[in-house]
């Protein structure tokens, strides 16, 4: 598998523009069910162009954003230059660089299968304070529930470069082990994104996964996308329908 922390330098500007946000509803469930005001500290870790980071800003907490991605990482801090609630660090998911008991959440979104996961539970028991809680939350893309969807995945079968090697029900399985031997909750989400083609293109471009501009391959998956897309268009858009999966527990130390 590709370096995880170089395999999104050329995929960054597109992943900040095409990637789905997260449901606010994120920010309910974590408040009744682990406690989250305004005031609660946050490491997200992986945080990358700040997708989730921003759902946190918003509603006031501070947020340390980890990051080892320089081209992702620069994006997200020019999307919250002006906020003084984010903190950008170029740190890894294994050795943050946060201090102690320094914070009440540790999230990890779309990012938790790149990390090596022995060490990053060690890390985040560390720098999470008594009775902390890690959030680990995907928005796993449905893969069956429309026609445009199973082509879509067809598509990726067949040029993604690792696509199944990467695929985020891969690990969650795992998940289980990770918190071990304190339980977790699940919760779930809906959601979606709507494109035209050319910023259907942009999702597609987004996935690291995909064949670089220079492979054989990157011309003939356009076209299959640009045909998939036109006999399955409706009024010149089509949608991706997610679940987002929201993990949460508290891990022992």
């Amino acid at each position: 598998m590709t370096d995880p922390l170089n395999r999104f330098s050329n995929r960054a500007e597109s992943y900040a523009l095409h990637r789905p946000g997260y449901p606010a509803g994120i920010l309910e469930i974590l408040k009744s069910e682990c406690g989250l005001t305004s005031n609660s500290l946050i490491a997200d870790v992986g945080s990358g162009t700040g997708i989730l980071s921003e759902l946190f800003v918003k509603n006031g907490n501070r947020v340390f954003a980890i990051e080892p991605n320089s081209a992702m990482r620069s994006i997200a801090e020019h999307r919250f230059e002006d906020s003084k609630q984010f903190v950008s660090i170029h740190a890894t998911a294994e050795s943050t660089t946060l201090e102690d008991s320094s914070v009440d959440f540790v999230t990890a979104a779309q990012a938790f299968h790149w990390f090596d996961r022995s060490r990053v539970r060690l890390e985040f028991a560390r720098v999470l304070k008594p009775a902390g809680w890690v959030v680990l939350i995907w928005n796993e893309r449905l893969l069956d529930s429309s026609r445009f969807l199973r082509q879509y995945e067809a598509l990726l079968l067949r040029y993604g470069t690792d696509y199944e090697k990467v695929r985020h029900e891969k690990v969650t399985g795992e998940i289980a082990d990770f918190f071990y031997p304190q339980t977790f909750k699940l919760k779930t989400l809906e959601n979606a994104q709507h494109f035209d083609f050319e910023s259907l293109k942009g999702r597609l471009l987004s996935s690291s996964y995909t064949p670089d501009p220079e492979h054989p391959n990157f011309r003939p998956m356009l076209t299959d996308l640009e045909e998939i897309f036109h006999a399955n268009q409706k009024a010149g858009r089509v949608s991706f329908e997610y679940e987002t999966k929201i993990y949460y527990g508290q891990l022992s130390r």
